[in-house]
């Protein structure tokens, strides 16, 4: 994956919670934009324990969206209504 890939995430509207998943097995959910940096050559990833990890965007396998979930919680396209 590029650090083009992340930042797209990152910048999306309304923003999609995402897990970044890596070629060696880890996973990293990323809750909110404020926990990822990039930089010209890496992706620098917190965490809510205050822990952090700096990636190699190479070694970066997926991305993976919550179900339709937003940063809020609510659901993608919810806007209160109920149907029927």
């Amino acid at each position: 994956m590029d650090i083009a890939g992340v930042q797209d995430a990152l910048h999306s509207q309304p923003f999609m919670p995402f897990t970044i998943r890596l070629a060696d097995g880890r996973s990293l959910p990323v809750p909110h934009p404020d926990f990822v940096a990039l930089t010209p050559r890496r992706v620098i990833v917190g965490a809510a324990d205050d822990t952090w990890s700096v990636l190699e965007p190479l070694l970066i396998v997926s991305l993976d969206h919550a179900a339709g979930r937003m940063a809020d919680g609510s659901a993608a396209g919810d806007d209160g209504r109920r149907a029927g």
